[in-house]
């Protein structure tokens, strides 16, 4: 009788410990700034789905999660200045190596001239490409009156909207320089917004100055890329 017990146990036990000792799939990828092709430190939350028994977060510029119990993962790729990214993986799409491959290139939020049809949710960002200042000043061009127009449409659209103006300039110059820049430029953008009759206490400001540029490059191209005023709605 004995004997058929420790046989019982063993059959339970055995596969079991297979089980534990089997090597999960790995989900792996690389963040890159999809126009520049730069490596991109950012913030990385994952769940197992679809009731997120496994949950994390981690920062940097790659990641490696181990996709346990050959569940389903979620993931979203967060860095200041970028459009969200997310994902589903799926273990089902590893390769020989248990390795799911997913890269994630970010891009630059969508356009506030041409969001005016599309969502309008929390936490999103739009940047304004058309918005022209003269050089080192808060002066705005008149060919930037077109997209702040449609940013005041859209706030008189949406009476429940709040929107924080958020200025950056470029790594060059003086640091605190950048930062009294940055702060003007938004702060002449509210200013014209509350002419074409948006109320004051809908769009808050925020200066960073060179402080969070979209790319390290030291060209032109990658100056005019990193001095940009976005906007991000902070209520809905």
């Amino acid at each position: 009788m004995k004997k058929i017990i420790v046989l019982l146990l063993f059959g339970v036990l055995f596969p079991m410990a297979l089980k534990a000792q089997e090597t999960p799939v790995y989900a792996e990828g690389k963040i890159y700034n999809r126009d520049t092709k730069e490596p991109i430190t950012a913030k990385i939350s994952y769940q197992s789905e679809p009731y997120g028994n496994f949950v994390g977060t981690m920062s940097g510029d790659s990641f490696s999660i181990p996709l346990y119990d050959n569940e389903k993962y979620s993931i979203t790729i967060e860095a200041p200045g970028f459009a969200h990214a997310k994902y589903l993986l799926d273990p089902a799409a590893a390769n020989g190596d248990r390795k799911v491959i997913q890269n994630v290139e970010l891009v630059l939020p969508v356009s506030a001239s041409t969001a005016a049809e599309t969502a309008h949710t929390v936490g999103k960002v739009m940047r304004l490409d058309a918005l022209i200042f003269q050089q080192r000043s808060s002066i705005i061009s008149p060919q930037s009156y077109p997209e702040l127009n449609n940013v005041a449409q859209m706030l008189h659209t949406n009476p429940k909207m709040v929107i924080q103006l958020e200025g950056h300039t470029d790594t060059r110059g003086d640091a605190k320089m950048n930062l009294k820049l940055s702060q003007e430029r938004v702060d002449a953008v509210r200013d014209y917004l509350i002419q074409k009759g948006v109320e004051k206490n809908k769009v808050k400001t925020k200066a960073y100055g060179g402080t969070m540029p979209l790319s390290m490059e030291s060209t032109e191209e990658a100056h005019k890329l990193n001095r940009r005023v976005e906007a991000r709605i902070l209520e809905n």
